[in-house]
């Protein structure tokens, strides 16, 4: 499962490697928040909306409200869409590709760190 920072990273042209073979999908919340930005182009709008139709979104049910419900309960830090994406990932027993460090507090949550090209000055 992709998070929203392994998107940007993929479309940016920012990761050290290609991503592990397997079946990607993301949270619904995951596609709210990368084409909600803001300062959005309509090219960069494109690019997001081809990437997302190769990927399944997976929806926010019943089972994802609770499951985040007892996330949030059990770890007042997590703010309410990571909530929901770490849930989605433990549902759907995926690993969560995703550079966000407040995913290594959920104990039942599979992830991964993506390495970064190095940023240039």
């Amino acid at each position: 499962m992709l998070d929203t920072n392994a998107i940007i990273y993929l479309l940016n042209g920012s990761l050290a490697s290609p991503l592990p073979d397997g079946l990607y999908c993301v949270s619904i919340i995951t596609e709210i928040e990368l084409l909600s930005f803001p300062d959005l182009s309509r090219d960069e709008e494109q690019k997001i909306r081809f990437l997302l139709e190769e990927l399944q979104t997976i929806p926010l049910t019943d089972e994802v409200s609770a499951k985040t419900i007892e996330l949030r309960r059990n770890n007042k830090k997590i703010k309410l869409p990571d909530a929901v994406i770490a849930a989605t990932a433990i549902l759907q027993q995926a690993v969560l590709l995703t550079n966000d460090q407040i995913f290594s507090d959920i104990d039942s949550l599979s992830y991964q760190s993506l390495q970064l090209l190095p940023t240039q000055s």
